[in-house]
């Protein structure tokens, strides 16, 4: 069925149909009835998974880009995601890049975005969380706080603005994603070379000591970078005590796309969906193998089936996220991959 009415949605502006769908989910889930029929149709027996000193209810989560401003979190808990990363956030709201910005490939199923942090910025996000938190009092959701710098933000003062976005949602999320890997932000991959990433993290761990309760703090990576960038980000998570690393964003490469997807291909911005799966996993088997498996991963890249979750986590991963996947294989895709995990 979702085959039929994806076809459909693909007629359409990628971003349109995006707040469209989740609009049409959000007020079918206002009638309590309702929700309660999808949570249970979506239901996905699962054991869960202990990392970070967090519970999470199942393995399969929700990466950062989907839910930028925290505005369906009911929604896609009734979906049955183990856990949402919302952002990425910045201090104040930006537009992000002109449109349009977000690219269907649907021969190699990917997509290419260049959206550039557009988010309305994190005190409004803040204050959506903490009313999501106080309506949601037994939710069994993890949410998962993604935190950029803003675009006119120079990068030698970046750390500030990761700082700000830390302490404003602190109280409200359960563990936090550093974003120095998107290409969609002029420079802001420079911010991966150890002597930068030294300082923004340095910084944030010594802000989270300084709060009662400790959040975890793992650093989302490209795919692109080279075996010697990659050791120093090693080096420099067990240096000052990374809780964990995503792996990976989305790539600048465009190597191995079919011949229909050219024209689209020369868009500016970062490929996500099954093109970066191989280079992504061999990056995560490479941290797990360098760190004996001693750094928690989670895994984001071209998951859309249960067998790719388990390439994933035999590779060292002990999450996944999906986002692509999502998209194209439609809203059962929790359900399918913990059902798929399950039974092996």
């Amino acid at each position: 069925m979702y085959t039929l009415l994806r076809r459909f949605l693909f007629l359409f502006d990628p971003e349109k149909v995006h707040y469209f769908s989740m609009n049409i989910l959000k007020g079918i889930c206002s009638m309590g009835w309702m929700r309660h029929l999808l949570a249970r149709y979506f239901a996905c027996r699962s054991q869960p998974v202990g990392i970070f000193n967090i519970r999470f209810k199942n393995a399969v989560g929700l990466g950062a880009g989907f839910d930028k401003n925290a505005k369906y979190l009911k929604e896609l808990e009734t979906l049955g995601f183990g856990f949402v990363e919302i952002g990425t956030v910045t201090p104040l709201a930006q537009a992000g890049n002109d449109q349009p910005r977000l690219f269907r490939l649907p021969k190699d199923k990917a997509l290419i975005n260049r959206m550039g942090f557009n988010n309305e910025g994190v005190q409004a996000v803040a204050e959506r969380l903490k009313q999501w938190r106080h309506e949601n009092h037994n939710t069994k959701l993890v949410v998962g706080g993604n935190i950029g710098k803003n675009k006119l933000t120079p990068n030698e003062e970046a750390w500030k603005d990761y700082e700000i976005c830390f302490d404003s949602l602190h109280p409200y999320v359960d563990y936090f994603v550093v974003n120095v890997s998107s290409p969609n932000t002029p420079g802001l991959r420079a911010l991966q070379e150890k002597a930068s990433l030294r300082k923004i993290l340095t910084h944030l761990q010594q802000a989270n000591h300084d709060k009662d309760i400790l959040k975890p703090i793992l650093l989302k990576i490209a795919p692109d970078l080279s075996l010697e960038q990659i050791d120093d980000v090693i080096d420099l998570a067990q240096e000052i005590g990374l809780d964990g690393l995503v792996v990976s964003n989305t790539t600048i490469s465009r190597e191995g796309l079919c011949e229909a997807s050219q024209n689209i291909a020369k868009e500016a911005g970062g490929l996500s969906g099954k093109p970066v799966q191989k280079k992504s996993t061999e990056l995560l088997h490479y941290i797990a193998d360098k760190t004996q498996g001693k750094l928690p991963l989670i895994a984001s890249g071209g998951i859309f089936y249960p067998e790719d979750a388990r390439e994933k986590m035999e590779a060292g991963a002990s999450l996944v996220q999906v986002w692509t996947g999502f998209i194209y294989v439609g809203p059962a895709i929790v359900k399918k991959i913990c059902k798929g995990l399950s039974s092996n």
